[in-house]
Formats: structure tokens, sequence, C-alpha cells
């Protein structure tokens, strides 16, 4: 068994870990923490919840060095409110096992506590690229000490659009450094990204990736007037449930009309503020909310373990889309549910979605005995479930638990 030792990790890093019950690394920790011990670039290929986090803040907190007040020494970008949160707690007490101090910045919640905390100084910042522009336009932070850079979840910074900030914050920061990137995927705006901001990157992948894990997938045939009535009798019979809608509106609305169902039900969203948007996650893991209704927005900001079943309420905008919201359940080797509530002038648009995954395309009516079977309900017709999608489900291995499908391959650049 291969320890956080052997890879290099400080030791004061492995007893933080193993304080926690963390002792054996994951595929993509174990082989990307080396290399970046050593200051390589690296490339990642990993989905959201694969371990990445450590694999990359491991190398980061031992290697960057103190600040000095408003000028960070390491950044790592990441799309989202949520995954940023969480990034950021994953590593503020790994830090102080090695006196380095980590701030999380973003938008949502007002500015003065993050610039009180950029005056004091952080070691490590932990960004979404919109408040972070805000902040250095106003002359709060400055990025010209920062040498070690990580962009997490780059395919999701291109298809949010944020692709021209993220390189305008680049080109703000020291050269030369060390440049981390992980994604689902590694080309288009990734790898004009690699091009531009790497030296001869060493690339790891986690194998497995694409592999759609325990999850069933369902696409059935809705009246739009059954919808919400379709959608409470899934969250009854497959609790926890994250229901995704197109628009804000939506989300409100769908989630209003399930509480009226009698489904506890909040919505979370982009016009929701942060303070919303915690309480909203913190009641739907603790079970006292059952069904979190969403936009895409929130889809890859979404890290609960144990989501039992996904409801695409409205059909996602494309495959990306489809993939990044199935992937918040079957984790861990859990057994998961993922229906998709198709109206009759969806059938095309679903099939599209089935054909760009890998699944076959079928659509069913429920069944009246869906209830009586898999996960406290049949779910209607037997359930169809993907060979090898062509864009990755989102796996988070727990601590506790074994390790995830698959090795990690390398390759490096020569």
């Amino acid at each position: 068994m291969t320890t956080f030792d052997q890879l290099g990790v400080p030791e004061p890093l492995t007893r933080a870990l193993a304080r926690r019950g963390i002792t054996e690394p994951f595929p993509i920790q174990a082989a990307a923490i080396p290399d970046a011990l050593d200051g390589r670039d690296i490339l990642g290929r990993a989905p959201t919840g694969s371990g990445k986090t450590l694999a990359f803040g491991l190398p980061l907190l031992a290697r960057v060095g103190s600040s000095r007040p408003q000028r960070p020494r390491a950044l790592v970008l990441a799309p989202t409110r949520e995954l940023a949160e969480q990034i950021s707690k994953e590593l503020i007490p790994l830090g102080k096992a090695v006196g380095r101090w980590t701030l999380a910045v973003y938008g949502g919640v007002g500015y003065e506590f993050q610039r009180r905390n950029l005056r004091r100084g952080t070691d490590v910042l932990v960004a979404t690229p919109g408040r972070l522009t805000d902040l250095i336009d106003e002359g709060s932070v400055s990025l010209a000490d920062i040498d070690l850079v990580v962009v997490d979840e780059a395919d999701r910074m291109a298809d949010m659009g944020f692709m021209p900030q993220v390189r305008r914050l680049l080109d703000q920061t020291s050269t030369p450094r060390q440049t981390v990137l992980f994604s689902a995927t590694l080309d288009g705006d990734t790898a004009e990204l690699t091009r531009r901001y790497q030296t001869d990157p060493v690339r790891h992948e986690v194998e497995g990736a694409d592999d759609h894990g325990d999850a069933a997938h369902y696409f059935w045939r809705v009246a739009h007037h059954d919808r919400v009535a379709t959608t409470a009798e899934i969250v009854r019979t497959t609790t926890p449930t994250i229901v995704f809608t197109r628009t804000r509106r939506g989300a409100d609305r769908v989630a209003r009309r399930l509480q009226q169902a009698g489904v506890q039900a909040a919505a979370i969203h982009g016009g929701r503020s942060q303070s919303q948007r915690t309480r909203a996650l913190g009641a739907f893991g603790n079970g006292r909310v059952k069904a979190l209704v969403a936009t895409d927005v929130a889809a890859r900001g979404i890290h609960v373990d144990g989501v039992a079943s996904v409801v695409h309420f409205d059909l996602p905008a494309d495959p990306k889309d489809y993939l990044h919201r199935s992937g918040r359940t079957a984790r861990a080797g859990a057994d998961g549910v993922v229906v998709s509530l198709v109206m009759p002038d969806q059938v095309t648009d679903a099939r599209t979605i089935q054909r760009a995954v890998g699944l076959p395309e079928i659509l069913h009516d429920p069944g009246d005995d869906w209830l009586t079977g898999r996960l406290g309900g049949r779910l209607g017709d037997e359930p169809v479930r993907a060979a090898r999608p062509r864009r990755g489900g989102n796996h988070r291995p727990h601590r506790n638990q074994g390790r995830p499908r698959g090795g990690a391959r390398r390759h490096a650049r020569r």
C-alpha cells in the first residue's frame, strides 16, 4: 500500500491527514503528488470528486512560501462559489499544520471581510475569477508574487465564459511559476491554457473517469402538468434528490410547488445570496431538506455524498450539462438514479443527449409499479446504463473508503 509519506508529503501534513482518517492516497493523488512536489507543471484529467483537491493541495501547501500583506504566494482558481469554499475548507486545516494560511474570495458575500484578511496576509488564495478581478481592480490584492497557480475544473471555466478573465489573471502572476491544471477534458480552451501557460507539463489521467458508475438512467415521457407530481413521487422514493431546472425562476417555482405537495425542498441558484445557498446545502446535507432544486450554474458547486437520485425537471441544454448534473449521484460506488422528464415536444432533444453520452435512445412511460423495486421503487421500465459515455460522470471517493475504480496514467511530454 502506497502512503502519503512514500509520495514525499511532509510529515506535518501526513499527521494532519491521519487525524482525519486519510491514510491511503487515491489514484490521482498517487500519480500527481510526486511530480507536483518536484515543481513540475501538471495537466490532470480527473472528474469532480476524484480526490484532486488533495492532489494539488498537498504539494501546494508543502511548497508555498510565506506572503506579504495583500500579496499571496499561491492561487487556486475555481469556477463556482461552492467549489471555492469546498477547496478552502479542505486546505485551511492542512495549512495550519505547516504554518500557511488560506483564504477564499468569491461573490455573493460582502467585500470587507475579504479585504481585511488580504491586508493581514494570506499565503494561499482560493478565488472565483469575477470576485478576484474586482479585488484586483480596487487595489486590495496583487498577484505579482504568485509563483504557484492551480486552475481547477478548467472545462467548466470555459463553459461558464470565464476563460478571458482566467487568462488576464494568469498574465498578472509571476514568471517563472508552477502551473497545475485540472479538467474533465483536455481539449479546446483547456489545451489553449496549456500551450500558453504551462511548460513541459506532466499529464495524469484517472482511468475510468468516463464511467457513469452505478447510476441507472431513465428518460420518461411526461406531460407538462404532471412533472411536479412525478418529481414529488421520485423524491419520496429515492431521497435525497437534486432536481435541476433551466432558470432561477423555475427553480424557485418548482421548490415552492414541491413544498405544496408535501416534499421538503429548497432552491439554490445564482440569484440566491451565499448565506442562503450555504443554508440550503446544509439543510440538504443533514436531511432536513429532501429535494434541492438547482440551476445548471450550481451543478458543479454541489458536492454532497449520498445523493440517491437526480431529476432533470427541465432537460439540460447540452450533453455536457447532462453529465455535470447527473454526476451528483452514484458517487463513491453507491447506487443512484437519474430521471429525465421528457415532454412531447422534447423527444428529439432527449435522443440527442442519449446519443451524445452513449445511452440507448429509449424513452419510457412511468410504470404503475415503479415504487416497488430498486431503491424503494422499480421506477417504471428497466433502466438503461451507459457502457462508455464520451464524457465522464463524477465519483467522489469517501476518505475512509477504498480507491475508486481504475488507476492513473502518467504521460510526460518530452
